[in-house]
């Protein structure tokens, strides 16, 4: 089973002791849950010594929690971009749900404002039912007033007949009596000739009430034409500000587009600085891992250094010589050499245990050195610059104090060749026989110079990757600030981009809105026009009618006026013609 650790370094006399911390576990394959408490287990492999103190490790252990592999952290950096882009996933899926959720509103709010627009149609429906039922009102009146006209025309037509046949008779009237051929009119046939006229004259169609209400119909006519007029004035207007309001929707669409246009092309150079910054992130980290791994390997050297310049020493080696009198401590009475060795002796064991304390407290600071390295790996950039300089006087400090313990270990190393040579002298006054000077079978002297030369190597390579690692750092810092503010001015263009779609939206119903009103304006007018016009093309034509019946009255009138004189001069009698 998968699990993710943390490398745990304790500082022994001997050796150093390397152990995992359990941090997480893997339940599926993209499934990880953190494990509770603090669980740690021993990982004494050669891979694992070569970790660093802090370093995160992808660890395969057995059903009993035992360590079996040390994943490569190439896998552990797959699983990490594989999570990364999960939660891009997760955030692009985010973002469509909010896209469906605002195109679910807009839908909401055209259902609600065609709602609106139809109860609004609705409504001028109804009036102009009504204005169509006045509208048929009138045409019932204008049909009755044309069946009146039509019933004026036939009596017209009627009379005229009549009034020709009584020319006719007129004239032949006329003629005979030209002639002298007829017989004089008696008085009978005066009369009935004077009732005929009488009755010619007084049988002319009235067209007065006819015409008032041929004046009425234009009357109404024109005050619905007036009215209609007032709403074609106003659908005119409607149509103006639906045309103007459209071209500003129009054109606020096309800055919308182009503003997200320009957010799509910046935010792919974001993602581009974004994954520049997880490079250098990532190569950041394997320095400092690097770095850490290196200073272990050299805090090893240093021990190991330690170890054998302590051991040189005591083999005689690497030793400043000292002069002891021999001839002086032969000469000396045997009691005062032996208080001087007691002397020695107690000196020696009072330096022994200075040495002790000074290396216990070198061996705390190494552990301080050791935790301090660790927070730096899972600091903020802020915590890790206060972290670093306390990690500089902590190894300066270090320095110092393993520089002194050199001295005194020196100096406790020549006091133990002096007490040698006391104690050998003393072995010999007192008959005892001194162990001989074995001298060394192994001389440690290069091996100690290569070592300070592999430390002074490792430690100018620690240095230069330090440099690396600031400049990293500094690069890093760079990133992530260019990456803050990029991201920030991307958020605040989004947002603003968003605000400006919604105005938009609003605009855009708000223009869908006035062109349903003029349409619905444009589809409930025309018809009424069409019934007005054809309502006052019926006025018209009755009109001329009309007056054609006036014409032909009048014409009437005037035949039946020229008919009395003309019956009046056959008559010869004015008294006849009044009668």
């Amino acid at each position: 089973m998968l699990y993710l650790a943390e490398v745990k370094k304790t500082t022994g006399f001997v050796k150093n002791k390397t152990e995992l911390k359990l941090l997480a576990c893997q339940r599926s394959e993209q499934n990880w849950s953190g494990v509770s408490g603090e669980e740690i287990i021993p990982a004494e492999t050669p891979e694992a010594n070569n970790l660093g103190a802090g370093a995160v490790v992808l660890v395969d252990l057995n059903a009993n929690k035992q360590l079996q592999r040390i994943l490569d952290n190439r896998q552990l950096v797959t699983i990490l971009q594989n999570f990364s882009k999960l939660q891009e996933k997760l955030k692009t899926n985010e973002e469509e749900i909010e896209q469906w959720k605002q195109s679910l509103t807009y839908q909401s709010q055209e259902l609600n404002r065609r709602e609106m627009e139809m109860e609004a149609r609705r409504e001028q429906l109804q009036q102009l039912e009504e204005d169509f039922e006045q509208l048929e009102q009138q045409r019932q009146d204008v049909e009755g007033t044309r069946e009146e006209l039509t019933r004026l025309q036939e009596v017209v037509e009627r009379k005229s007949h009549e009034l020709e046949g009584a020319w006719e008779h007129l004239r032949g009237e006329q003629r005979r009596l030209e002639e002298g051929k007829a017989p004089v009119l008696d008085a009978e046939k005066s009369h009935r000739i004077q009732e005929l006229l009488d009755r010619l004259s007084g049988a002319i169609a009235p067209t007065d009430a006819v015409r008032e209400q041929l004046n009425l119909g234009f009357s109404l006519v024109d005050g619905q034409q007036n009215t209609l007029n007032q709403h074609w004035q106003t659908l005119e207007e409607q149509r103006a500000s639906a045309q103007q309001l459209q071209q500003e929707v129009d054109h606020r669409a096309q800055e919308v587009h182009g503003g997200w246009q320009g957010w799509h092309v910046d935010q792919d150079a974001l993602e581009q600085v974004r994954t520049d910054l997880r490079l250098q992130q990532g190569t950041l980290t394997l320095k400092q891992e690097q770095m850490q791994s290196m200073n272990s390997q050299l805090q090893g050297q240093n021990e190991l250094y330690q170890h054998l310049r302590q051991l040189a020493e005591a083999m005689g080696q690497g030793k400043v010589e000292q002069k002891v009198d021999v001839e002086a401590l032969e000469k000396m009475p045997l009691a005062d050499l032996e208080a001087i060795v007691q002397d020695l002796q107690r000196d020696l064991e009072k330096i022994s245990l200075g040495v002790n304390a000074q290396e216990e407290e070198l061996t705390l600071q190494i552990k301080t050195i050791d935790e301090l390295q660790a927070r730096i790996q899972s600091a903020s950039e802020f915590d890790r610059l206060s972290l670093e300089g306390e990690l500089a006087d902590e190894r300066e400090s270090y320095q110092l104090l393993e520089d002194s313990v050199v001295g005194v270990r020196r100096n406790l190393g020549d006091r133990a060749e002096v007490l040698s040579q006391h104690q050998a002298v003393l072995m010999r006054r007192q008959g005892r026989a001194a162990s001989p000077e074995i001298a060394p079978a192994i001389d440690l002297k290069p091996v100690l110079a290569q070592m300070e030369s592999l430390q002074q190597r490792q430690t100018e390579a620690v240095q230069a990757l330090e440099q690396q690692i600031g400049q990293l750092q500094a690069g890093v810092q760079g990133l992530q600030d260019q990456v803050n503010a990029r991201a920030t001015d991307q958020e605040n263009r989004r947002n603003e981009l968003r605000q400006l779609e919604q105005s938009l939206q609003a605009q855009q119903r708000a223009v869908a809105e006035l062109w349903g009103r003029v349409n619905v304006y444009q589809e409930t007018l025309q018809p009424t026009q069409d019934a007005i016009n054809e309502l006052r093309q019926k006025l018209e034509a009755m009109a001329a009618a009309l007056t054609h019946v006036q014409e032909t009255t009048t014409y009437q009138l005037q035949s039946v006026t020229e008919m009395r004189e003309v019956f009046v001069e056959m008559i010869g009698t004015p008294e006849m013609a009044t009668s």
